[in-house]
């Protein structure tokens, strides 16, 4: 995978990853307590989750069919029987003394995530995603010198992704982590959201010299924003390479970012797995999976963003950027379909969700299902830029009035008796009356003998001025192409 333009310095960069995906579950992995984000400190912790002594972990079988429907989204194995296991370390945070994870057979084993970088197509290998509990989380800001303990997280379910070191840079890294997002959030097993912890991403970086072993890897903790995690990679190999150029060894350590200072600091020695004492859970039986409801579960799968992709470039003749950015969530990809279904032109009805729609939904800080122009409506409006009703400028003025003034429209035909009211109400249609665009291109020629004069020297910014006069005579309603057309024509 190494190749020149990969290389930092002369360095070459390898990067793996491990992401906790919290699962969309209502309960913990291993107890009733609920897992709302928001809860006041330490009211959603049961005894279970608490560790208080005759307790017992049972295991939530809702969690268990997240990490199938993800094994079957990555093309993994799914273990028909894995193992529980106690990784042992001590904070104050993590009342058992131990977290529940697995370790020596995983739930999830193998699989890949391929995602587009520029024009290039990468796969990163999955080493396995095993299913563990969260532990709690330590408050130190608001106690004056103390810490406090909010164990409303302990026991949250996670799906912990790991990667094998397959990543060359930040850039890769960033395109694999949105990738990730976009598959764990489309088939429903986490919402994504960062800033709440629902998807953190630790990022193990090495450099080392082309052909030469691995280096010595430091782990960044954390990463809650893909911006982040960009600088905080680029940071982290610099001062890596510094340190080697230098004569420095680099010593394996855990990391943290801070995004003010824009600079990684160690915040602990890293541990290797012996550190944590792993043994099997003596309070939990095997898990064991039956190809049934493995079967049942792949039944109920939707259709993969890259699969949807792909039928998108197939069926509609799209670029696969196009279809790589429309397939960025269900919602987006069903909106794009249900503007073609409502007679839009597949690239020009691209064009507009991830133009104007996109620019609109971004400066209102809404979603794509929240958007107030139904696509049946986007459809029609784009039905009357083909037919030459309107010009593509008249429309977004069109599509602002459809955005301030929502309707609920159901069939294509209301959709279009809509459109066509706000394009007479804004007398928005475009001029294509062949005669009398005629005379007006004969007035301007007139009028203009220098611009002709320029144009017929070989100038082609004069024909632009002589549209533009055109255009101005009209105020904006003739059709640019059949303008164009009939002045090379008058002018021929």
């Amino acid at each position: 995978m190494t190749s020149a333009s990969f290389l930092v310095q002369g360095y070459e960069v390898v990067i793996g990853f491990e992401t906790h995906a919290q699962l969309a579950t209502r309960s913990k992995i291993f107890s009733r307590a609920a897992t709302a984000f928001g809860a006041a400190p330490n009211t959603q912790a049961c005894a279970v989750d608490l560790a208080l002594p005759g307790t017992l972990p049972v295991m939530n079988r809702a969690a268990v069919e997240c990490a199938i429907r993800f094994g079957l989204a990555v093309g993994a194995h799914v273990a028909p029987r894995s193992v529980f296991a106690r990784k042992n370390y001590f904070y104050p945070d993590l009342p058992k003394g131990y977290q529940i994870s697995q370790y020596e057979i995983p739930v999830v084993q193998g699989g890949a995530i391929q995602f587009y970088l520029g024009d290039e197509l990468r796969t990163v290998r999955l080493v396995r995603a095993h299913l563990e509990e969260d532990a709690g989380k330590s408050l130190h800001e608001d106690f004056h010198g103390m810490s406090g303990i909010d164990l409303n997280r302990a026991g949250t379910p996670l799906l912990e992704i790991v990667t094998e070191p397959d990543i060359r840079s930040s850039a890769e890294a960033v395109a694999y982590a949105k990738e990730l997002h976009k598959i764990v959030t489309w088939i429903g097993i986490c919402d994504g959201n960062m800033q709440e912890g629902s998807f953190r991403c630790d990022a193990n970086v090495s450099v080392r010299k082309p052909g030469q072993p691995l280096g010595t890897r430091r782990e960044i903790k954390n990463l809650n924003s893909f911006k982040f995690m960009q600088q905080a990679i680029d940071y982290e190999v610099r001062w890596q390479i510094e340190q080697l150029e230098d004569g420095h060894a680099i010593e394996q350590a855990t990391v943290l970012f801070d995004p003010d200072t824009g600079e990684t600091r160690a915040m602990r020695t890293k541990e290797d797995a012996a550190d944590y004492r792993y043994f099997p859970d003596p309070d939990l039986p095997p898990l064991v999976i039956p190809a049934d409801w493995v079967a049942r579960v792949q039944s109920e799968m939707p259709e993969l963003p890259r699969a949807m992709a792909e039928r998108l470039v197939r069926e509609h003749g799209l670029p696969d950027y196009d279809a790589t950015t429309l397939t960025q969530s269900p919602a987006m990809a069903a909106y794009f379909e249900a503007t073609v279904r409502a007679g839009a032109a597949p690239k020009a009805a691209s064009n507009w969700i991830m133009g104007e729609v996109s620019r609109r939904l971004n400066a209102a800080e809404i979603g794509i299902e929240a958007c107030p122009v139904a696509p049946v409506l986007l459809g029609a409006l784009l039905q009357r830029v083909s037919d030459g009703t309107v010009s593509n400028n008249a429309a977004k003025q069109v599509f602002d009035a459809l955005w301030a003034e929502p309707v609920g429209v159901q069939d294509g035909s209301a959709a279009l008796a809509r459109v066509d009211a706000v394009i007479a109400a804004k007398g928005l249609r475009q001029m294509n009356d062949t005669g009398a665009l005629e005379a007006i291109i004969a007035q301007v020629i007139a009028a203009n003998e220098k611009n002709v004069a320029e144009y017929r020297a070989g100038k082609d910014r004069a024909f632009n001025a002589l549209v533009g006069q055109v255009m101005k005579a009209t105020q904006g309603k003739a059709n640019p192409q059949q303008v164009n057309e009939l002045l090379k024509r008058a002018l021929g």
